[in-house]
């Protein structure tokens, strides 16, 4: 069970960060609580795997397995501290479970022989690497009708409302004009907290940039999409019912997109109300949902791409969009070993908080011929075979001399056999123990002799 435990937070390292706003939903504070969950199951482990091998250390010198009490107390700790975290991992984030699989999917047999004929084409035809796109941002409208960006419905977690507004840091974004906006520092929070890890390898010249950035508009980012060249997805936030743009909202977000200048192939459209008028006005964005649908639903609506977490498909779902025209998105995708699983896939893009690592992929980390993946497989089990038939040759051969089979003559058989000379020395000293055990009891005799004697 740790062996698991210890496996799926390994793996979960891709998700880290979804993790870390699980924990902030709940408590309001931004902290990395994978830090802690880390270093003690790495603890525990540790501590497991050692008892383990001096257990067997034991089995191989023949000597009885007596588990100290404190060792007692440890295992039991580590055992009820799993099971305590596979119970709340299992309520809170059941989905992240799916990463187990998933990661094992290089190295099944059904799963890896069908990539495998994919990862063979994925060397030469390099078109087919998975387009990056930006994490799914939010765009919120502020009460003078300005789209900005902003992960959280308030101010608190990444800027400084607490010292500029105190008195309105609850309130909801969208509740202030552009101008008090433009007045929050927004990149402090980010030196300070590091959610993704990444401020220690920042030179000063990009911490005091970042320390200075303000909040960003859609146009903005819409802007510096269209200056680089990349693809752009961002989810609605609709706006309060006493919101002055309550119904203006999405007329609002299309005059800044149409106003930016960035071509529309460019620009992923996430929300379905009103899905048919945006298209008659910008009929050059790429309609994305954010539901996993079927391919007459999705055929029927007009819709070309799918914008879905990772686990949310399987391989031979990709296959039959890719086969409709359907393409898909998957977010969040940070590691590369991910990128890799749903590049050879299939998957034509991902959101990723990590393109700078992504960028640094050119093939597949899994690339592998059908007959090497087979050799590979044979090879593991010839080697298993022949380890199981020696141990059980040694074992025959170390028990051969006894008659009847019992765990106090398993236990004798399992000894070490020592050298002649530590055998001479163990005789000797039985003998001379033996003769002043001998001489004792003489002695004690002639003194209950004479005891005897005396008395009568």
């Amino acid at each position: 069970l740790l062996l698991v435990w210890f496996y799926f937070w390994w793996e979960a390292h891709n998700d880290y960060n979804e993790f870390n706003w699980l924990l902030y939903n709940r408590s309001g504070e931004w902290s990395d609580g994978t830090v802690p969950i880390l270093a003690t199951t790495a603890a525990g482990f540790t501590y497991v795997a050692f008892l383990m091998i001096l257990a067997l250390c034991h089995i191989a010198l023949g000597q009885q397995l007596n588990l100290h009490w404190l060792h007692k107390i440890g295992v039991a700790a580590a055992l009820l501290t799993t099971v305590v975290g596979v119970i709340s991992v299992n309520q809170t984030w059941e989905q992240e479970w799916d990463i187990v699989p998933i990661s094992l999917q290089p190295v099944c047999l059904h799963g890896m022989f069908l990539k495998g004929r994919r990862v063979s084409n994925c060397g030469i035809v390099t078109a087919v690497t998975p387009h990056l796109c930006p994490a799914l941002s939010l765009s919120i409208t502020s009460v003078d009708g300005v789209p900005f960006l902003m992960h959280n419905l308030d101010l608190r977690r990444t800027t400084d409302v607490e010292k500029v507004f105190p008195e309105r840091q609850t309130l909801n974004a969208s509740s202030f004009n552009w101008t008090d906006l433009q007045q929050l520092n927004a990149g402090e929070w980010f030196l300070k907290d590091d959610p993704f890890w990444t401020v220690p390898s920042l030179s000063p010249s990009e911490r005091i940039k970042i320390a200075n950035q303000s909040v960003c508009s859609l146009e903005e980012l819409l802007k510096l999409a269209s200056i680089t060249n990349s693809s752009l997805v961002f989810r609605l936030q609709r706006p309060p019912p006493d919101h002055p743009h309550h119904h203006s909202w999405i007329n609002d977000t299309l005059k800044v997109v149409q106003q930016s200048g960035i071509p529309q192939r460019l620009v992923m459209w996430t929300t379905d109300e009103q899905r048919a008028e945006v298209r008659q006005q910008a009929p050059g964005l790429i309609q994305t949902s954010l539901v996993k649908c079927s391919l007459q639903s999705l055929q029927q609506s007009d819709v070309s791409r799918m914008l879905l977490r990772y686990n949310r498909v399987s391989t031979n779902e990709v296959r039959n969009f890719s086969q409709s025209h359907i393409d898909l998105t998957l977010y969040t995708v940070n590691d590369p070993w991910l990128y890799s699983v749903l590049w050879c896939s299939g998957v034509s893009a991902v959101s990723s908080e990590a393109p700078h690592v992504l960028k640094k992929v050119p093939y597949p980390s899994w690339l592998m011929r059908p007959n090497e993946y087979c050799l590979m497989w044979v090879s593991a089990d010839l080697i298993s075979f022949a380890v199981i038939v020696g141990i059980f040759i040694l074992q025959k051969y170390r028990m051969s001399g006894m008659r009847s089979y019992n765990p106090e003559q398993i236990m004798l058989s399992a000894s070490v056999r020592t050298s002649s000379r530590d055998v001479n020395v163990m005789k000797e000293k039985l003998i001379f123990s033996g003769e002043d055990l001998a001489g004792l009891c003489v002695k004690a005799a002639s003194v209950w002799t004479c005891g005897v004697v005396h008395r009568y």
